[in-house]
């Protein structure tokens, strides 16, 4: 007899006080237990619902599902905030059936969440090691204990030991792209070259399909193959939700009665972290006359942190979005009657990009945390600046670009701590330090060896990198010393507080970018402390990036045209002090002046284009991104990507694709679209 709401007549206690009499004699199914639980549940009873499973499995001990009721207690256990007892009822039902996967990778991410690294991997890895046979649940059960521990381990940051059971898990089953991902990403971050390898179970191309969108842009410049990838991407990871059960309000009519425009910014990173600080103080200087700013923070919770502290201070409205599914979130947006709102994460680490695809505002922009275009159905505006996407080049994002003096804003307030000797970090006081503190995902094989052809010929010089790993230290040692470096000449900045780490950058004489993905914030870091940042562009948003935040500084004589040139000018530099003492003293003279740090100039023009956006919005005139034939050009870029060219020549790559979109199109027509292939079919 299932429990049902009862009746006024009947007395609530006594039919709970029944069901669980039935339950000490043993005469509540297991099937009842549970739809008990979840109406007692439903009704907020969850004490007494706790005590019933707790009840039935002291009285039904040797039923042969006792298991499934104690896994159930664990869960809800869990879930009201009991860890300690969740982790006992989980070690109980591994008791009452030794195989039962479920409670194995439970206890594991129990563990995990009470900051139990050590103990989750254990307990994910002692399963592993005993569920090799060969049945489709054992074999998805242990696939999913491997991703487990190799995720756990890569936020450890224990590298080498994630990669391993990556690996396992990538040959367990190839087509789960997720841990494949995974694993090309603790390559980067390791400098393990190539980055790919296959095996007799792992095809190339599997590993391909499983880049995402940023361990492309750390390996390749190839714009429209990342234009491919985002699209592939978006399908994958949001898709086409529901919608139905919105209400979404129609475009508010502002800018003839001068209403404010409501605008708001979707992110992680509201917070000690690159974008944060980049945005902290173009927000405190939003004109509160025209437009409403509010915040939804999906970050981990932040404590003694200033800059979360004044991102919230200045909002009109603030909502903690943790917790909540994208559907509430995007009913929350509507409820606030947001009308432009800002995506900061696009695909970046705690995104939530799901939220976008409801729509919950007229206008969704991609601006500040990502870079380079979404190729959503959804973003129908890209906020950058002429010199990462100049007109030319704009047939590779899908959104609309609207441009601004310079893509990387700066927050003129932070904190800096007095600059330090070199010899406080272990520094030689008379060499020439070429620095990069680009993250080590960044470095390239090419890039390594352009820097080692820098430091053989410039006798004495030094190589400072960002790193705290010994074992990613000493194989960039090793290879120094193949090409004939002193590998003692190669030091490591291990990792301090950021007004620490500001002080400590004035040190070196050369900032060294990176290719294909260069410096972003590192580079407006290095500017801000007088450091010059020598750098070469190319096509893509992520290998523009540098160059753009030069140019707004002042120097555009640090943009190389070519790797040659970008190899002799750090050569040039390092033989020259006097030289690399003149760009410094420019940036000296240009520094309160310079585009790079005209916050308010730079608040003003976000407000004109809010009201060029809200002004095509009330007319009915906002663009539809056009995805046309994406996926021919991500299968394209998905051979090119192999070829092995790093820097390559922007007509002959256009016209490889038009060959390739040639080629495909007479076996199989294709839609004409607006980037490569207007010839096709309308």
């Amino acid at each position: 007899m299932n429990m049902t709401v009862p009746a006024t007549s009947v007395d609530p206690v006594a039919v709970i006080q029944a069901v669980f009499q039935r339950a000490r004699q043993q005469q509540l199914p297991l099937a009842e237990l549970i739809q008990t639980v979840e109406r007692l549940s439903s009704l907020g009873a969850s004490a007494p619902a706790l005590d019933l499973y707790k009840t039935w499995i002291a009285f039904n001990d040797k039923n042969p599902m006792v298991h499934v009721a104690s896994f159930n207690y664990a869960v809800m256990l869990n879930q009201t905030g009991d860890a300690a007892g969740a982790i006992q009822a989980l070690k109980a039902t591994i008791a009452y059936k030794s195989d039962f996967a479920p409670a194995h990778i439970n206890l594991g991410r129990v563990y995990e969440d009470c900051q139990m690294v050590g103990r989750a991997v254990e307990q994910w890895r002692n399963f592993a090691n005993t569920s090799n046979e060969i049945t489709a649940e054992r074999l998805s059960f242990r696939l999913m204990a491997l991703k487990h521990m190799g995720r756990v381990l890569e936020t450890a940051g224990l590298l080498e030991e994630a990669e391993a059971v990556l690996w396992l898990a990538i040959e367990l089953d190839p087509t789960k792209q997720d841990a494949s991902q995974h694993w090309l990403a603790t390559r980067q971050h390791q400098c393990k070259w190539p980055i790919f390898t296959s095996s007799e179970h792992v095809t190339r191309q599997q590993l391909t399909d499983a880049m995402s969108p940023m361990t492309i842009a750390c390996f390749a410049d190839d714009p429209l193959f990342q234009l491919g990838k985002a699209y592939r991407y978006n399908k994958k990871l949001v898709g086409r939700p529901d919608t139905s059960g919105l209400q979404r309000k129609p475009v508010r009519n502002k800018l003839a009665s001068g209403q404010r425009i409501r605008v708001g910014y979707l992110s992680s990173d509201l917070r000690e972290h690159a974008v944060g600080f980049a945005l902290c103080e173009v927000l405190e200087l939003h004109d509160k006359e025209k437009v409403e700013v509010y915040g939804y923070y999906c970050g981990i919770p932040r404590s003694n942190d200033k800059t979360h502290d004044r991102i919230r201070a200045v909002m009109d409205g603030w909502c903690d979005i943790n917790g909540m599914s994208d559907i509430d979130v995007a009913k929350k947006i509507i409820d606030d009657e947001i009308d432009i709102l800002i995506d900061v994460n696009g695909y970046t680490k705690q995104a939530r990009a799901g939220v976008f695809a409801y729509r919950p505002a007229p206008v969704i922009v991609n601006f500040c945390g990502y870079p380079g275009t979404l190729a959503s159905p959804f973003h129908q505006y890209l906020i950058t600046d002429n010199y990462i996407v100049p007109p030319e080049r704009e047939l590779y994002y899908s959104e609309k670009v609207l441009r601004i003096p310079c893509e990387q804003p700066v927050d003129r307030k932070r904190e800096i701590a007095p600059k330090p000797t070199r010899a406080e970090y272990g520094l030689p006081d008379d060499a020439f330090i070429y620095a990069c503190f680009n993250g080590m995902q960044k470095i390239t094989e090419a890039c390594f060896l352009r820097w080692m052809k820098i430091l053989a010929a410039t006798p004495g010089s030094i190589l400072w990198l960002l790193g705290d790993k010994d074992p990613i230290h000493q194989r960039l040692r090793k290879i120094a010393s193949e090409n004939g470096v002193d590998p003692d000449r190669i030091y490591f900045a291990t990792k301090v507080p950021n007004p620490k780490h500001l002080a400590r950058i004035a040190l070196a004489d050369l900032f060294l970018d990176t290719f294909p993905y260069g410096a972003h914030s590192t580079a407006a870091d290095a500017i801000t402390m007088g450091l010059p940042v020598l750098t070469v562009p190319g096509m893509g948003f992520p290998s523009r990036f540098c160059a753009s935040i030069v140019s707004a500084a002042g120097i555009p004589e640090m943009i190389c045209g070519s790797a040659e040139e970008y190899v002799a000018k750090a050569i040039s530099f390092g033989r020259n002090r006097k030289a690399i003492d003149a760009v410094k003293a420019t940036l000296a003279a240009k520094r309160e002046t310079c585009t790079l740090r005209d916050m308010p100039g730079l608040a003003r023009r976000l407000e004109e284009l809010f009201q060029e956006m809200q002004e095509a919005a009330e007319q009915g005139k906002l663009p539809v991104p056009n995805l046309r034939n994406l996926d021919v050009y991500y299968e394209i870029g998905a051979e090119l990507i192999h070829e092995g060219q790093e820097m390559q020549d922007e007509a002959a790559y256009r016209q490889h694709y038009r060959d390739k979109l040639a080629a495909r199109d007479a076996i199989e027509p294709l839609l004409a679209d607006p980037r490569l292939w207007p010839e096709g079919t309308a």
